[in-house]
């Protein structure tokens, strides 16, 4: 099993360090693609190096794409190469998981239209606006895509990523 987490400066550290060491322990390789190869500085100061940029990623080659929030999204959305990984996993219907304001790089993809899902309050109506079904739930699992509002849900976000990761297997 292989995920891809796509991750750009002003990350949240809980929503990118909790489900890259779960998926870890697991067992999973995990590759950290940004738009550049320099590391980047989540929003309490924590430092990652990616592994790859996303230009040169195949999406093929992973089972779950992870897009964690703070204001990582908001900038990954303006590069187009991030949003065609994001499109291609939801066209795959390969599975996708997002938590905060995550949803933000698929409402780019044009992918939210139709779907149910959560997010970070802040974007709820972003998320409506591009025909999203919003719930004010923990994580919400519909389908491929599971999506997660805030840090605090990050344990049953996990523990659906797995869950469906292992239904996979």
């Amino acid at each position: 099993m292989k995920a891809l987490i796509l991750l750009a400066e002003g990350f949240e550290d809980l929503h990118f360090f909790y489900p890259w060491y779960r998926l870890r322990e697991e067992g999973i390789r995990v590759t950290v693609a940004s738009a550049t190869a320099q590391v980047l500085t989540g929003l309490h100061g924590y430092k990652i190096e990616p592994d790859m940029p996303i230009h040169e990623l195949n999406p093929s080659e992973y089972d779950i794409l992870i897009i964690p929030g703070g204001s990582s999204p908001e900038k990954l959305r303006l590069r187009e190469e991030a949003v065609d990984v994001a499109r291609t996993f939801v066209e795959e219907d390969r599975i996708v998981a997002i938590i905060g304001h995550g949803a933000q790089l698929l409402i780019s993809a044009g992918a939210i239209d139709g779907r149910v899902l959560t997010c970070a309050p802040g974007i709820r109506d972003d998320v409506r606006a591009a025909g999203g079904v919003y719930r004010e739930e923990a994580v919400v699992v519909a389908g491929t895509l599971i999506s997660s509002r805030v840090s605090d849900d990050l344990p049953m976000f996990c523990q659906k990523i797995i869950a469906n990761l292992t239904a996979k297997a």
